[in-house]
């Protein structure tokens, strides 16, 4: 699945980025720990805020009594055991691409081992979906994980309701507003934050645990069985509300390549995971003494007295939850824009140290506009409960479907295990995408509808740069033809030329018309592809492959990974095997800009796609800039082209 990124407005990548603080696998291991406490867990993390309130009084409302306590708390102990433990910390965090996780690294993995087989188109649609599917969750996530923190102050002073909009709103702005400083110095907080964050939901769970000890029982999936046998559709129905638990599970194998699996494996297992079911405990706990506290089990587990300091700690953990999402966003975005899936995007370094923390204006205040138009659209968590969900339960069937392509096809377990294992995801991501279905028409359906859009832009691209390759191909001339009829002939001017050229064979556009116009070729020409691979990162060492075409003209490929950072003057100046060493200064770049002509008379795509990946192109930023090429050395030569 590896792709050139063609000259001009066709090119594609920059940047490489990550979600939140940034911590490099040179760290020791209690820092990779601490670091992933305060990234991978922010959106499970603040689950506990609203999951077990939206199961009891959301859509499909449940009494408040032993049965039922038990009988969800069950459900919830074991959709994190089977979900967030064995398929992703003990399976999925297996499949990692020299290192790196999410839906997009999975993808390349099993393409890089299924090279040219029949499923490989298939997967690359269900990974650009997985992708579509994550924007709908970024969007979601710091809606619902804000509001909810912030409506405590309810319950610590009834007459604050009216405050509990403008203050979520006054926070999810100044969120994506700080966005631009980077987070270097704020990620350096997340992880002693979101770990006090998890002491404090351990305290309260084990004060509510002492006066019903009893409800360490929930462990015994008997209580959910029984649920179901009580009331099989009130049950399926609360598996909608019980999956609020499971969301941000996801984040424990995208993030994979910044902490690590072992950091991760570890801080879910011993501190995150048992942190979490005491919280969950307790407020069952606390149910069982006083069933009229489903009003918010979450922060009536505190005494009066902590219910504020709780109201301020847990927001500052959904802050850097919704955090780690937007910076998630920035990331995914990234790596659909390397692997040709987005136009070229301005892209904006946060740090001087770690070329992972970026930012990407349009990105962000499209995602602050969304988040404000859901909260201000739903107006309280219990409403956006209804809507979140749908997309995260959808992100984790694709992922089971491709990881029964890898363990099938590519590890080869025992037929017998790899059934047992698929089938068992299969059957609690289908289960828990059924029950999710019943939200569409309460609010399910504005993720939907914000995925099928980002996939019809994601696709439209991928299909129209195919489209304007094929038709530069088309007309390309034969390098070795070119070479013989003008190389000897034509008039050499002193310096050298670089010309951006989306495919490895033939003439780049930009050269024809620069020869038409200007009568000269440059003593030496470099005609330079960029190719982004299958894996996260390149070797050095296999950066730069050359090939001398004789007559001063050089034919060049820069090999970059998906997660990477493309800059050609820095890369050219390590290119040997072509004659003297590279002076910007002396060095022309020539880009091809093609305005393209959407036209019924040609078939490619619909004519309305066309007109989409038109107006993409044009918005796509500058080739100079992305490439970080020298703006007084820069020559665009522009031509039409109709698909």
């Amino acid at each position: 699945m590896a792709t050139s990124t063609p000259a001009g407005d066709l090119g594609a990548p920059d940047t490489g980025s990550s979600r939140s603080a940034l911590h490099g696998q040179r760290d020791s291991l209690p820092v990779l720990i601490l670091g992933s406490v305060g990234v991978v867990y922010g959106d499970i993390g603040t689950s506990p805020l609203y999951a077990m309130k939206e199961t009891f009084i959301g859509p499909h409302p449940l009494a408040v009594d032993r049965l039922h306590i038990f009988g969800v708390l069950s459900l919830i102990f074991w959709s994190l055991m089977l979900i967030v433990t064995f398929k992703y910390v003990f399976v999925a965090m297996r499949a990692d691409n020299k290192g790196e996780g999410g839906s997009f690294a999975l993808l390349a993995l099993i393409s890089r081992h299924l090279a040219g087989h029949r499923q490989t188109a298939t997967l690359a649609l269900l990974g650009v979906l997985a992708a579509a599917l994550f924007y709908g969750d970024a969007m979601l996530t710091p809606a619902i994980s804000v509001l909810s923190a912030v409506e405590g102050l309810t319950i610590v002073e009834a007459k604050l309701a009216p405050l509990v909009l403008p203050i979520a709103v006054l926070i999810l702005i100044g969120l994506f507003l700080i966005q631009s400083r980077g987070t270097a110095r704020v990620g350096a907080l997340f992880g002693p934050i979101v770990l006090v964050y998890f002491a404090v939901l351990a305290t309260l769970g084990i004060a509510n645990i002492v006066g019903h000890p009893d409800i360490l029982g929930i462990v015994n999936p008997l209580w959910a069985v029984g649920f179901f046998r009580h009331d099989s559709r009130l049950a399926f129905l609360a598996m909608g509300s019980v999956f609020l638990a499971v969301t941000g599970a996801e984040t424990l194998y995208a993030d994979m390549g910044h902490f690590g699996r072992k950091a991760i494996s570890i801080s879910w297992l011993a501190l995150v995971y048992p942190c979490l079911m005491l919280n969950y405990m307790g407020q069952g706990a606390l149910l069982l003494n006083d069933p009229a506290a489903v009003e918010n089990p979450f922060y009536l587990m505190a005494p009066e007295w902590a219910r504020l300091p709780l109201v301020l700690i847990s927001t500052m953990a959904t802050i850097i939850a919704s955090q780690a999402v937007i910076s998630g966003a920035f990331s995914v975005t990234h790596q659909a824009i390397q692997l040709g899936f987005l136009p070229r995007l301005k892209t904006l370094h946060t740090s001087e140290r770690a070329a992972g923390q970026i930012y990407l204006p349009s990105v962000n205040w499209g995602l602050l506009v969304m988040v404000l138009l859901l909260v201000l659209g739903f107006g309280e968590s219990t409403r956006l409960a209804s809507a979140y969900g749908i997309s995260v339960v959808g992100t984790m069937l694709i992922t089971t479907a491709m990881l029964a392509v890898l363990i099938f096809k590519v590890w080869r377990w025992n037929r017998w295990a790899a059934v047992a294992t698929i089938g068992l995801f299969a059957a609690i991501d289908f289960m828990f995408f059924l029950s999710n279905a019943t939200k569409i028409v309460d609010g399910g359906w504005f993720p939907l509808l914000v995925a099928g859009a980002i996939f019809t832009v994601l696709t439209t691209w991928a299909k129209g740069r195919a489209l304007m390759r094929e038709r530069l191909a088309d007309e390309a001339v034969p390098l070795e033809s070119f070479i013989q009829s003008v190389g000897p002939s034509v008039h050499r001017v002193k310096g050298t030329a670089v010309f951006l050229s989306a495919a490895k064979e033939g003439v780049p556009s930009a050269l024809l018309h620069n020869l038409k116009h200007n009568q000269v070729i440059h003593e030496r020409v470099i005609i330079l592809t960029i190719q982004i691979e299958e894996t996260p990162q390149v070797d050095p060492s296999e950066r730069i492959e050359m090939q001398d075409c004789g007559h001063g003209f050089y034919r060049m490929v820069l090999h970059y990974g998906f997660m990477e950072e493309i800059d050609i003057p820095r890369d050219l100046s390590a290119a040997k095997g072509c004659g003297v060493p590279f002076d910007l200064m002396r060095t022309s770049f020539f880009l091809g800009r093609q305005k393209l002509i959407a036209s019924k008379e040609v078939v490619g795509m619909a004519l309305w796609r066309e007109h989409l990946f038109a107006w993409l192109l044009k918005a796509s930023e500058s080739a100079m800039d992305f490439f970080k090429l020298p703006t007084n050395r820069v020559v665009e030569l522009g031509s039409q082209l109709r698909i």
